[in-house]
């Protein structure tokens, strides 16, 4: 029968890396062709970065090649999770006491120099006050190994059932509502128009049914702003929406819930047609369920995001690219809205902050998104009827 044998530094590790992942909501990162070092993530920790290092370091060449080494992988989780600022925290469990720490930008170096004792580091202390009094301290050797493994393996249990609830696979139906919704208005349409709708809507008619536009707006025609995002001007507009919708909207729907997905839906869509009105001035009219589709974009760049650490590249590789291109379309090619939207997007990014992402967003997240939701809003109404 084998006997675990753990000296002092290796309890240490596993005491700090247990309070740093079920105190802290720290999660591991993988850092390939490193050894003796373990990294700790938390986007909204004190430090974003927390990294123990029990590399024996005896000069201060070392300790600089270690500092080039750190900020390397830091500019790698900087490009992979869309960071600008990533702090990191360095507790180094084996540095020589004679070496003198210099500031080095966005890295803290927190030489840990007794293994026995507890935690007297200002910088630790001062970004996690109660590190002391939440380090298991009484157990030893393979209870200690046992005790973390335990207390670790139900927080991931713990975050493995929120991240199954939010990505399961549910009942969609709210989509294909709007999808059936917006066909429905572009018969009604064509039975005002008569065939020549389906290739392009006489502007009368999508005027009487409820497009929108800065003049009917201060007017006080204020149903238009939703009306609109529900008409089409030709056959081919119509399609192109709905087979949109049908994408982003089944996973909207999938991560947001019905609730938030129809909340984002129609206040983007009125963002994006007060934009719009703005924007396109009053020789023109705005129809059409793309700023609506861009605020559910826009939500689904702040969901990707907050998830990041779970999609990979998803949201540099996929999500950003489409926004991007859709956008760039808009301003090359004459006849699209592009005011519309950029307002759904906007502010379908600050209606997904103020209704949070399940599991992710704090209080604050949630408070900030709402001012700056009512923020641009105000901006709109101000543009329109006080200018």
């Amino acid at each position: 029968m084998s006997i675990v044998v753990m000296d002092k530094k290796e309890e240490l590790i596993m005491r700090l890396v247990h309070y740093f992942i079920t105190e802290q909501n720290y999660n591991p990162i993988v850092v390939n062709g490193v050894k003796d070092e373990i990294w700790l993530e938390n986007s909204e920790g004190p430090y974003y970065i927390v990294r123990i290092n029990s590399n024996n370091i005896f000069n201060k060449e070392q300790l600089n090649f270690d500092h080039y080494k750190t900020e390397s992988i830091v500019k790698q989780i900087k490009k992979k999770t869309f960071s600008f600022n990533v702090n990191t925290l360095n507790i180094l469990l084996d540095l020589n006491e004679d070496i003198k720490l210099e500031e080095v930008k966005n890295i803290v170096d927190a030489p840990i120099f007794d293994s026995n004792s507890s935690i007297t580091n200002e910088s630790i202390l001062e970004a996690f006050p109660n590190i002391n009094e939440k380090l298991l301290k009484d157990a030893k050797g393979i209870d200690l190994m046992i005790n973390v493994t335990k207390d670790i393996n139900e927080k991931t249990e713990r975050e493995n059932r929120q991240y199954e609830k939010t990505f399961s696979t549910k009942k969609i139906y709210i989509t294909q509502t709007i999808m059936l919704l917006c066909s429905i208005a572009f018969l009604i349409t064509t039975i005002f128009g008569g065939l020549i709708s389906l290739l392009d809507v006489p502007s009368n008619v999508l005027v009487f049914l409820g497009a929108n536009n800065i003049a009917f707006l201060k007017n006080y025609e204020v149903w238009r702003l939703i009306t609109y995002m529900f008409l089409h001007g030709s056959l081919l507009h119509l399609l192109v929406n709905m087979y949109s919708l049908y994408i982003i909207g089944t996973q909207i729907e999938n991560y947001y819930g019905k609730a938030k997905y129809i909340t984002i839906y129609i206040i983007s869509g009125i963002c994006g047609g007060l934009l719009s009105a703005i924007g396109i001035g009053s020789t023109s009219i705005s129809v059409g369920a793309s700023g609506a589709l861009f605020g559910l974009l826009g939500a689904l760049a702040y969901f990707g995001y907050n998830y990041r650490l779970y999609l990979g590249n998803v949201l540099k590789t996929q999500i950003v690219p489409v926004i991007a291109v859709n956008l760039l379309i808009g301003f090359m090619v004459q006849g699209i809205d592009n005011f519309c939207h950029i307002g759904g997007l906007v502010s379908g990014i600050f209606l997904a902050m103020a209704l949070g992402v399940e599991g992710k967003s704090k209080k604050s997240d949630r408070i900030n998104g709402f001012i700056c939701l009512s923020l641009f809003i105000i901006f709109c109404i101000y543009m329109i009827y006080f200018r």
